[in-house]
């Protein structure tokens, strides 16, 4: 059997708080990652406050690191909260913190096999994300995901001035399997 964290470009693991905490805090110095991960102003972290948010959530959400399959290194984080055991829906989130790894794939491919494990293993129905408006590059990559837009709170978001809408985005089970036979793959 293949391995279900692993694609071409990227596997997901649990990240290692103690060698992978100075590098998501080194990510928090880079105000435009900061902007698109959060509504929240831009803030820098320091190494502890990380290592105990990081071990507060792990109780709350299935959370990976996304590490480059060709040197291993961390480049980004994924998570998925189970908000409703009932209704089988959790929410998304991702992040790309290093720069040099925007636009290459890496965040799509992560988000497949995310998805094949929210769907395939943890049984779910549906999972939803939200994005920024202006985000066009992070909505444009859930489109091609197979993603819809399924609602907005305009004028959501203040930031340099303008208000911008917070995008709902939701994708449900059979909508997955139908991007799958699409694309003739199980991711």
């Amino acid at each position: 059997m293949s391995s279900i964290f692993e694609g071409q470009l990227v596997r997901l693991a649990v990240p290692d708080f103690e060698r992978d905490t100075e590098i998501m805090v080194a990510w928090s110095r880079d105000s435009e990652y900061m902007r698109l991960s959060g509504s929240e102003p831009a803030r820098m972290w320091w190494p502890a406050a990380e290592k105990n948010w990081l071990k507060e959530y792990m109780d709350e959400a299935y959370l990976f690191g996304i590490y480059r399959r060709e040197d291993d290194r961390l480049i980004g984080t994924l998570d998925l909260e189970v908000d409703n055991w009932a209704v089988r829906n959790a929410w998304l989130g991702i992040g790309i913190g290093d720069r040099s790894c925007w636009g290459q794939g890496y965040g799509s491919e992560a988000m497949r096999l995310l998805l094949h494990y929210g769907f395939e293993e943890l049984h779910l129905d549906r999972v939803t994300l939200n994005v920024f408006e202006y985000n066009t590059r992070g909505v444009h990559v859930y489109e091609k995901l197979g993603f819809k837009v399924e609602g907005r709170y305009p004028k959501w978001l203040l930031r340099e001035g303008k208000r911008w809408d917070l995008i709902f985005m939701g994708i449900t089970r059979s909508e997955w399997e139908q991007v799958c036979a699409e694309s003739g793959s199980s991711f």
